[in-house]
């Protein structure tokens, strides 16, 4: 008996078949879908690579707010200081100007501690500190979690910076080796006050975008680390090797303090007094404690730990307004009093000293930082962000040029056995500082417009969720809002469009 033939599976009727087709139309859909997403992911991530390519673009949004707070403070303290700056000169340019160096040149302090001081000489050494301790914080800042701690982004500021100083020592020497003038000013027109520049912007009223705002700023923070290093290595004359040891154990204190979480402002304000001291008697500036001790504050917020800010903000949010409001000034009001006349304007273009000082800072800088700004770019694979152009990078090296607050440091640093000279120096700081000051503002000025339209793109919130719109071009939930945004103008809008068209048809009507 043979076994049956097995029957044919049966014709697949028209639902096997729909069924089917359906399967395999989710499967084609569900395929094209993740195709899709994957495009868009590798579309988004293209434009994030070509976007951290760009030379001065947009900052982050956690940047942008750490350099706004920043900027809010330092543009406040900038107006306080140009309000001091004008103070001291009409103090000292008037008849009552042996009050002025009375004041200025009178001593008080310990003298059995080496620090009988006059009035001047503590607003330099001792109030700058303050000055350069928050400039060691938002150092440590940058190196941490800000645009150096990116090697890739930290090479357009630090270039730029190290050609906006190079250029100016070298312009100043060549002037004065060619009218044989000395060459102890050098390190003179190397800085820039960023405190300054913004007070500047905020007379002028120029919406300068915040990418610019940031550039000088991240320029200014490895202009003042620079600067301390000049001064620390070619304005010691004799060191106390006792002194600078103790200096060397506080500051192992402050730090071992620091690590073991020890809090309480009357344990480091104390400790923080004894390093200054310490530094001072020991023949290294004074300044230097600040900024050694700015830069061993944590910048770094630890998130598990429910940490919302870093040690090193919260301090710098504290000591910022003391040191803008009123160290900076007060040094300023003690240092920037020199006499103004004709023959003393005339002196500063004569001299090859203060001839130097000028040029370097209206010439050198700008011509240094907008130098390195494009050897950055050019042997880099970063380009120039779509919304700037190369004049708008010249225009804010030609404001680096405003040389203030620690180039009159380094002008009483370098001449102090000149009075004269010194006083000379100064007013070519406060020349040159000027003549830049003019060149950047009429140099903004003339692309403020475009500035505006840029600025108002950043600020734009249209759909009122306190974060500007182009950080969200990427979330969905932002064009959810847009749309239920539009939606609403667009009923209210067909709203109109009928009572108005009721409204015409009622005077459509014989008379």
């Amino acid at each position: 008996m043979s076994a049956p033939t097995p029957s044919p599976p049966p014709a697949p009727g028209p639902e096997h078949r729909s069924a089917e087709d359906r399967s395999a139309k989710d499967r084609s859909t569900e395929h094209q879908s993740t195709e899709h997403q994957s495009t868009e992911d590798r579309s988004a991530e293209d434009r994030r690579s070509a976007e951290d390519r760009k030379a001065l673009g947009r900052l982050s949004l956690p940047e942008r707010t750490s350099v706004a707070d920043a900027l809010r403070t330092e543009t406040v303290g900038g107006v306080l200081l140009l309000v001091a700056a004008v103070a001291a000169l009409i103090w000292a340019n008037t008849p009552v100007r042996e009050s002025y160096e009375s004041v200025r040149d009178f001593h008080f302090g310990p003298a059995a501690l080496g620090l009988d001081l006059s009035v001047e000489h503590w607003a330099a050494d001792g109030l700058l500190a303050v000055f350069f301790f928050v400039a060691g914080v938002e150092l440590k800042r940058e190196l941490v979690d800000g645009d150096l701690k990116d090697p890739r982004a930290a090479v357009l500021p630090v270039v730029a910076a190290l050609c906006g100083m190079a250029v100016p020592a070298l312009v100043y020497t060549l002037v004065g080796v060619t009218g044989g003038g000395s060459l102890a000013g050098w390190a003179v027109p190397t800085a820039t006050d960023i405190a300054f520049a913004l007070a500047v912007l905020a007379v002028l009223g120029t919406s300068l975008p915040s990418a610019l705002r940031a550039f000088l700023l991240t320029l200014a923070v490895v202009d003042d680390l620079f600067a301390i290093l000049i001064i620390a290595v070619f304005f010691t004359d004799g060191l106390d090797f006792a002194a600078l040891g103790g200096a060397a154990a506080a500051l192992a204190v402050f730090w071992l303090l620091l690590r073991k979480g020890v809090r309480g402002w009357y344990v480091y304000v104390p400790l923080a007094l004894v390093v200054w001291g310490l530094m001072y008697n020991s023949g290294v500036h004074a300044t230097v404690a600040g900024v050694a001790m700015g830069l061993m504050l944590r910048c770094t917020t630890r998130r598990d730990e429910g940490e919302e800010h870093s040690p090193g903000e919260r301090v710098a949010h504290l000591v910022r307004p003391l040191s803008a409001g009123l160290a900076v000034p007060l040094f300023a009001l003690f240092s920037a009093g020199v006499g103004v006349s004709g023959s003393a304007l005339g002196n500063v273009f004569t001299q090859p000293e203060t001839l130097g000082v000028v040029l370097g800072l209206v010439v050198g800088k700008t011509v240094g930082v907008f130098g390195g700004t494009w050897l950055a770019v050019r042997f880099t694979r970063a380009s120039l962000s779509d919304d700037l152009a190369w004049p708008d990078v010249f225009a804010v090296a030609s404001l680096a040029g405003i040389g203030f607050t620690v180039s009159l440091l380094i002008g009483e640093l370098a001449f102090t056995d000149d009075p004269s000279l010194t006083d000379g120096v100064k007013a070519a700081v406060l020349t040159g500082s000027l003549i830049a000051t003019v060149l950047s503002g009429v140099l903004l000025k003339v692309r403020n417009t475009r500035y505006r339209r840029l600025w108002e793109t950043e600020e734009r919130d249209e759909d009122h969720s306190g974060v500007p719109d182009v950080y969200e071009q990427d979330d969905p939930g932002y064009h959810l809002r847009m749309a239920e945004i539009y939606e609403r103008k667009a009923a209210e809008h067909r709203r109109l469009a009928e009572v108005t068209g009721g409204a015409g048809e009622e005077h459509d009507g014989p008379a």
